[in-house]
């Protein structure tokens, strides 16, 4: 989460600014950042703890919501964590005000930073539609003094493209795959592709020049995962007209997250998931 520059500056809260979803259950949110961050070996858990504790709610009260954050199941040294915005605007002015404002930051970066070897892994999404994005109840956040609770396995699916997702792919996805992601045990979060606007806070690199398609799901644990993985690899329908179908589009398998949830993840697996998404889309 560290600046690329040390150098502060005065602003002012602007409160009106801040995305919050205002029902019990809303999509969120028009802009998306999904960050990778690596770790100094070891550290990743000294980071979380001050994340969990310090910059959800901090982050939130300059603009910015906090879906989820995860630790990578296959990379002990892998933080993951979804930032959203109501528009780019907004992210700038979020950003600006949290990174050179915040008290808590101030108190709390450079014990946060001295955990971190990189952060420059992000990609900035949009939801397909507004349907799409991510359905959430801010209420449901653990507070910071709940006890750790299993919040299932989250994947992030992301495909490469040569060129802009097109809205025909995003039809093979949600008529042709989906069925089939469900009926192996899937419960699908959404679904999003790159956002094309400039990067409206440079001090923060993101992945600029790439298009690509991701889509998030979750499990009711490691168990339900492997059971997904085997039902679909024995699926005649996945072997023969799936996967030849996204090499028909040029899709290339860039990276499949393994995400645990931490303590305070808002975003964690909910065997109701499917019917709240369907209120959401109401």
């Amino acid at each position: 989460m560290p600046e690329k520059t040390s150098h502060q500056a005065p602003g002012e809260l602007d409160m009106s600014a801040r995305y919050a979803p205002k029902q019990a259950e809303e999509t969120c949110c028009p802009i998306i950042e999904l960050r990778q961050y690596i770790h100094h070996p070891g550290r990743r858990d000294a980071f979380i703890a001050l994340f969990d504790e310090y910059f959800i709610e901090e982050q939130e009260r300059y603009g910015a919501f906090i879906p989820g954050q995860f630790r990578d199941r296959t990379n002990p040294d892998r933080f993951v964590w979804l930032r959203g915005f109501a528009n780019m605007q907004t992210r700038r002015t979020a950003l600006h005000n949290f990174y050179r404002v915040s008290p808590l930051w101030q108190a709390h970066r450079a014990a946060a930073n001295k955990t971190i070897d990189d952060i420059d892994n992000v990609l900035l999404l949009k939801p397909v539609r507004a349907a799409t994005g991510f359905c959430l109840d801010p209420t449901n956040r653990p507070l910071r003094d709940a006890p750790e609770e299993a919040g299932g396995l989250i994947t992030a699916t992301i495909s490469a493209f040569e060129a802009p997702v097109d809205e025909r792919f995003v039809d093979f996805f949600e008529h042709t795959m989906t069925p089939l992601l469900l009926s192996a045990g899937a419960t699908l979060l959404g679904h999003f592709v790159t956002e094309p606007a400039e990067n409206t806070y440079p001090e923060l690199p993101v992945r600029e020049g790439e298009n690509v398609f991701v889509w998030f799901a979750s499990f009711a644990d490691e168990a339900a995962y492997s059971s997904y993985h085997a039902t679909l690899m024995q699926n005649q329908e996945w072997i023969t007209s799936i996967v030849p179908a996204l090499q028909m589009w040029g899709a290339s398998l860039e990276e499949e997250l393994e995400l645990l949830p931490t303590r305070r993840s808002l975003l964690r697996h909910r065997a109701e998931e499917q019917e709240t998404r369907k209120d959401c889309e109401a």
